[in-house]
Formats: C-alpha cells, sequence, structure tokens
C-alpha cells in the first residue's frame, strides 16, 4: 500500500514536468515567469480546494491528514520545479519565501495565539441588545491589535455566557464572526494575516491604519446597526416567552492574566521595530538576504509568547480550552500554501506576457490602468471561500508586487486588496481560519448555529449589500 501511494506521487511528478515546457534563461535569478504554462497553478488549485472542501465534505478525514494534503501539494509544486528551473534558482525561491515570509508569519501568530490564551475574560454580562453591540465594538477594535485569531480567542466565551439563557441566540455569534474575526482587524498588520503578509512584502505598518479608516469605519457602523435591529427585534420577541434560567452565576467581570499585556506590547513593539530600525546589517543564506531588524523581531516575538507560557497560570488557559491543535493546522496548511504560490507569484509578475494575462485584463480598464473596484470584488470573492492571506498575495503580486508604487500611485488598488481579503473573509465559514474556530466553540457551547449555506444566507443578506455600497463609495 505505501509503494503505491509513493508510486503514485511519483507518476503525478513525471506527468506533470513533461507537461511543461523546459525552463528559459531567466534574468536576475528570477524564476522565468513568462514561460511558465497554467500548469504551473495546478498545485497551489489544488491546495486551496482541499482547504475548501475538506472542512465541510470529509471532516473527520480531513482532521486526521490535512497535513499529508499540505505535503504532496508542496511537493507536486517544488519537485518538478527543481527539475524544470534547476536545483539553484528553485532552492533560492524556496528559501526566499520560507525565510522571508512564511516563518515571520507563522511566528505572529504563533506569538498572537499563545499570548491571548493566557488573558480570560471572567464573570458573567447579560446580553441585552445593547450590552451586545458593546461586546462586538470592543471585540472588533481589538481585532486591529491582537489578531482575528486572538480577539475571537479572548471574546467569543463572553459574548457566548452573556446570552446563554436567551432562546435566540445564534445571530449574536454570527454578527462576531463578521465584525470581530473579520472585518476588525483591518487597521493594523497585527489584524488579519494578509495585512502582515503586505507588512513582510514591505508596506509601511501604518498604511492600513490610514488608508483603511474609513473603509472599515462605514462598513462597521452599518453591519453593528444591522446587528442591533435585528438584536432588538428577536429581544423584544423573547420577552413574552418563558423566561430561561441563567446557567452562568453573575459574577463581577474581570480580565486575568493580565501578565500578558505588556508581553503582547512587546510583540507590537518588536514589530514596529522591525519597520523603523535601519541598522544596515544582513545575513545572505543561499542568496536571500536576512536583515538583522527582521531576526531581532522575529526572536522577540518568539520570546513573548514563551514567557507568556511560563507566567500564565495554567487554569486560565484550560478555561479558554487553549491546545496547540489549530496553530499546528494553520502551520502546516500554510507552508504548503506559501510553497504552492512560488510558481504563481512569478507568473503573476510575467503580467500580460504570462499565463495569467487573462486574470490581468480582468482587473484592467481599457485604458491600460487597474480597475479597484474589479480588484476588490475579485480578492474578496476567492476570499470567501479560500484562505484570504493567500488570496492577497495573489492580487498583490497580480497589481506589480511594488510596495512602494502600490502604497502612493497604486493606493486605491492596494486598499481594495486589502479591503476584499479581510471584509469578505466573512462570507463563509473559510474565508478566514477564526470563522471556524469560532464556530466550533459555539457549538460546543450549546449555541444552534447555522450550517454552511444558512450562514452564507445570513452573510449574503447582510454583508454583500454592505460590500455593494462601499465598492460603489469607495472604488469607483
Amino acid at each position: 500500500m505505501r509503494f503505491s501511494r509513493y508510486g503514485a506521487i511519483c507518476t503525478a511528478l513525471v506527468f506533470l514536468c513533461a507537461g511543461i515546457a523546459p525552463a528559459l534563461a531567466s534574468p536576475a535569478g528570477e524564476l522565468p515567469g513568462e514561460s511558465m504554462s497554467l500548469l504551473w497553478a495546478l498545485p497551489f488549485a489544488g491546495l486551496l480546494l482541499s482547504i475548501a472542501t475538506g472542512p465541510v465534505l470529509y471532516p473527520h478525514f480531513w482532521e486526521h491528514h490535512y497535513g499529508k494534503f499540505s505535503a504532496f501539494w508542496g511537493a507536486l509544486a517544488i519537485v518538478p520545479l527543481a527539475f524544470w528551473a534547476g536545483p539553484s534558482l528553485t532552492t533560492t525561491a524556496a528559501l526566499h519565501t520560507i525565510i522571508l515570509e512564511y516563518i515571520p508569519f507563522i511566528i505572529l501568530i504563533f506569538a498572537l495565539f499563545t499570548i491571548a490564551g493566557g488573558m480570560l475574560v471572567a464573570g458573567n454580562i447579560h446580553g441585552t441588545p445593547l450590552m451586545n453591540a458593546g461586546l462586538l465594538l470592543i471585540g472588533a477594535i481589538l481585532a486591529s491589535f491582537v489578531g482575528t485569531t486572538g480577539a475571537s480567542m479572548i471574546m467569543i466565551r463572553p459574548l457566548i455566557r452573556a446570552n446563554d439563557n436567551r432562546p435566540f441566540n445564534a445571530h449574536v455569534v454570527i454578527f462576531f464572526i463578521f465584525l470581530v474575526s473579520n472585518i476588525g482587524g483591518s487597521l493594523t498588520p497585527l489584524g488579519d494575516p494578509p495585512l502582515f503578509v503586505g507588512f513582510l512584502r514591505g508596506v509601511d505598518f501604518f498604511w492600513t491604519t490610514e488608508h483603511l479608516f474609513h473603509e472599515t469605519l462605514f462598513v462597521g457602523v452599518i453591519v453593528l446597526a444591522v446587528f442591533l435591529a435585528i438584536d432588538w427585534y428577536f429581544h423584544a420577541r423573547e420577552g413574552g416567552m418563558p423566561k430561561i434560567k441563567d446557567p452562568t452565576p453573575d459574577k463581577k467581570v474581570r480580565l486575568r492574566g493580565l501578565v500578558n499585556l505588556p508581553l503582547l506590547a512587546g510583540v507590537i513593539g518588536a514589530i514596529l521595530l522591525s519597520a523603523w530600525w535601519r541598522p544596515g546589517i544582513s545575513f545572505s543564506l543561499h542568496g536571500v538576504e536576512i536583515e538583522l531588524q527582521d531576526l531581532a523581531r522575529d526572536v522577540i516575538m518568539v520570546a513573548m509568547a514563551l514567557l507568556s507560557l511560563a507566567l500564565s497560570r495554567k487554569e486560565y488557559r484550560r478555561a479558554n480550552d487553549f491546545a496547540w491543535g489549530p496553530i499546528v493546522e494553520v502551520a502546516k496548511l500554510f507552508a504548503a500554501i506559501f510553497v504552492c504560490l512560488i510558481p504563481v507569484t512569478a507568473m503573476l509578475h510575467a503580467g500580460s506576457e504570462g499565463a495569467l494575462a487573462p486574470l490581468v485584463a480582468l482587473v484592467t480598464n481599457a485604458d491600460g490602468g487597474s480597475n479597484p473596484l474589479a480588484y476588490f470584488w475579485l480578492t474578496g470573492v476567492l476570499s470567501s471561500f479560500l484562505d484570504n492571506a493567500p488570496t492577497y498575495l495573489v492580487f498583490f503580486d497580480l497589481a506589480g508586487g511594488d510596495p512602494h508604487t502600490l502604497m502612493t500611485s497604486g493606493a486605491a488598488v492596494l486598499a481594495a486588496i486589502s479591503s476584499g481579503a479581510v471584509f469578505m473573509g466573512a462570507n463563509s465559514y473559510i474565508g478566514n481560519a477564526p470563522n471556524f474556530m469560532v464556530y466550533a466553540i459555539a457549538r460546543h457551547q450549546g449555541v444552534r448555529m447555522p450550517h454552511f449555506f444558512a450562514y452564507m444566507l445570513w452573510s449574503g443578506c447582510v454583508l454583500i449589500p454592505t460590500f455593494l455600497f462601499a465598492g460603489w463609495l469607495f472604488f469607483t
């Protein structure tokens, strides 16, 4: 059985290599994207299709074997590339992606996940419409500083406890996913993985704060106002129903694990340090330049996470149901995602001369200029069903991939890509990593959450009209 499985993998690799034209010489040691066919995008497409369908169609099998899926698609991308472009060029491209993009990305997620897991909001709040709206607002603001994953972990259980005596409470969790797990994380690179990937590519730390503030405020206010109207409606209906005894005893609300606050500040300080401190010292590894400020940033973030594990009380993590499973899954899947993106990025850099020229045409106006509205919707629609971080990367590279140009003359396009990736990750359970985590926690706590397509009915009625209005207002 093992031989047949490996034989099938090797056969697939041979066929892929045979179906691709020989590599052409490429300037500056870059992969020759203009000579690549669409076959090179198959591993990336296959991986994203696996991520989209696995948790829905075969969840138990996916839970036990997602690492094997990741390894298969990653090998299918990198092994043929080594045969086609040469081992040296492929190694340089792979190390560039892993060292400069994947490792800093996963270290940030690990640090925020670990530190947030040591903070516990204890006590009970009564979930009136105004109180719920206040909790959603706090969570949305918090998301831009501790990440959508961290804010979701900190806030979801207090919100569920506040509404556990209400017969209608699923909508509260749905709007929590909209606002806290997605929209709220749009103001800093700490907030959502796609923005941090942009930061690693050279986008200034406060660029998103300045250029996405009005879009975030507009979308957030509309969604919060819709929530208030719906929650008041359900709250009024509950007034005439038999009272449900509150299963959570009244206790004073307190934030436990305060030792993690300075550690969180240390993570933020490390990122700001890497943006402002430029000593001009770097180390070269197989053609990849590793700058001292980036290395210092990553070391500090790891140190903050380890200190959190050492200093936080274990009962707080137990109360949060803290486990390493989610971060392990993210680490394995994103390792494959970043590897599979290597040939796709090369094709995108080729622009109209590459195999992805039709995609370039979709986001290009008749006069040859970029169409921000098209970037907003294409990035957003794909982010609804695929992971929003690699989707952001695809369209970032499609827009040219030069952060200095995108932050200045291309600011509207970069804002459209960023907004689409962050906002529309809320359109489905699989658009952003915290969505499914919140869904699982809510169901475990007894909330009758809607299934995949029923959730999309909520997002279609609430979010899509909001995004249509926002796209017309900001990106036309």
